[in-house]
């Protein structure tokens, strides 16, 4: 069992009354396992009749969700689907904030805090690829794992940024129809996955994280249009991060609501009188708080977390179109890239540049294919501006590990499908395939899925895994 601070036990206890037992036996308990089937690859009804991972059963608060069991053989994390981007491996309660955010398609969505990249992913799996979604983290390293996962699952329409809050708040003035806020925390909810977090918990921290996350969503609140939603969600159970965050952030912004959302079984209501100490809690901001929602692990499956909804007043009027600070980023003609053009009529069975012939964008000799309406990345950190389409070598283009991910068989002229897992394994670990057919560039599968690029000549497929990639 899980060694928890005296302090936080002593809180908790307070705060739970007669449930805490039962919080406290939960830490004994094997944590609960989840994966999230990747809509922008397939359906869940397609994964289903393609897993063998054992029992699986949905998450209920997520439509994609499912809770595995996993096993020395049957690791989900390690599967050949795991690298095609079929899925997304997630803590079940995780899942619930970029649930409850209900992006749709067209729009301009932020993740503000979003590495490692489970919710900006879940959130581009509702986008389908079309609006513009920027995801953003300020540490440097996690941002490099978000561009990462943000490539493995096939996403075309995201702007990876590496900036602090107040400057994108000094760009995106009134920009964004929906924020997500999963701000940094002193991560109780995570004690019993991690014994880091346990040991670096003390209550100073926690007032750190809490006067940290007061100066996020005051940047937040910049960004957000009239009429917009904002979710705020954490991992830990702190009143002063949860409802005293909500809380204060009432307080300096008057117009904003909580919306009440619905709570599934073993969901609980955020607590007004937690909010503040002694204060009194029949004021109207403090009692829209009952609709916040708490999971706590004795009641759901899944670690601690916490989440508000909120709406910002107003109305957006109609043809509304916020532009950012910078401006538009401008493309590059598609003429100045004759080379990617050439490959795409020889290798792809669709027109990548339809409706999209001003947003190309050159980095050197890397190539992108940047989201309709792409804000100016002038004096921003970027990581990753769109779809990679590849590199522009001599006389030839070669394209990029994001490109084969993001297409399906039917958008390519010709696809090797690894017949086995044991031969997908083999492709992962960069192997030289034998294969009959054309010359040329070929889209690898696995049950239909892509995974990665194989050049064929001479009956040789040459492999293009990439080779940091490889599992050997």
């Amino acid at each position: 069992m899980t060694q928890l601070p005296q302090e936080f036990m002593g809180r908790m206890q307070d705060m739970l009354g007669e449930a805490y037992p039962a919080f406290l036996r939960s830490y004994e308990d094997e944590k609960a396992q989840a994966l999230r089937v990747n809509a922008l690859k397939g359906t869940k009804e397609e994964f289903l009749k393609k897993a063998s991972f054992g029992s699986l059963r949905e998450v209920p608060w997520e439509k994609n969700g499912l809770y595995y069991t996993g096993t020395s053989d049957c690791a989900p994390g390690k599967h050949p689907f795991h690298e095609a981007g079929v899925y997304y491996v997630q803590e079940p309660s995780a899942m619930a904030p970029a649930a409850y955010l209900e992006a749709a398609p067209g729009e301009r969505v932020l993740d503000l805090c979003a590495a490692p990249g489970g919710k900006t992913t879940q959130i581009a799996s509702c986008m389908q690829n079309q609006g513009i979604l920027v995801c953003n983290e300020i540490h440097p390293a996690r941002a490099k794992i978000l561009s990462e996962n943000v490539e493995r699952m096939g996403i075309r329409n995201a702007l990876v940024t590496n900036e602090t809050p107040q400057r994108l708040a000094e760009v995106f003035d009134g920009y964004f129809d929906r924020i997500l806020v999963d701000a940094p925390c002193s991560g109780e909810g995570m004690f019993r996955k991690s014994e880091e977090a346990c040991a670096e918990w003390s209550p100073a921290n926690v007032q750190l994280c809490a006067d940290r996350q007061d100066a996020i969503l005051d940047c937040a609140d910049r960004m957000l249009r009239p009429g917009g939603r904002l979710v705020y969600s954490t991992c830990t159970f702190a009143p002063a991060e949860n409802e005293g965050t909500i809380a204060r952030f009432l307080e300096r912004h008057s117009k904003y609501e909580i919306l009440q959302a619905k709570k599934y079984d073993g969901m609980s209501a955020g607590v007004p009188a937690w909010a503040y100490d002694g204060m009194d809690s029949s004021g109207c901001s403090l009692a829209g708080i009952r609709h916040t929602i708490r999971l706590f692990p004795h009641l759901i499956q899944g670690e601690g977390h916490y989440l508000a909804v909120l709406q910002k007043q107003g109305e957006a009027p109609k043809g509304y179109q916020a532009y950012p600070a910078n401006g538009l980023q401008k493309g590059i003609n598609a003429k100045d890239v004759k080379e990617f053009l050439q490959f795409q009529q020889e290798a792809l069975q669709i027109d990548l540049l339809e409706h999209a012939q001003d947003r190309l964008l050159r980095f050197g000799g890397q190539l992108y294919r940047m989201p309709m309406h792409m804000p100016s990345i002038d004096k921003l950190k970027v990581l990753r501006a769109g779809l990679h389409l590849g590199t522009l070598k001599k006389n030839r283009f070669e394209p990029s590990h994001a490109l084969a991910l993001s297409l399906k068989k039917d958008d390519v002229r010709r696809s090797a499908e690894l017949e086995t897992e044991e031969a997908a394994r083999a492709y992962l670990a960069g192997i030289t395939l034998n294969h009959d057919g054309e010359k040329g560039w070929y889209l690898m599968t696995y049950q239909g899925y892509s995974i990665g690029w194989g050049k064929l000549a001479g009956q040789v497929m040459k492999n293009h895994y990439p080779k940091g990639l490889r599992k050997v």
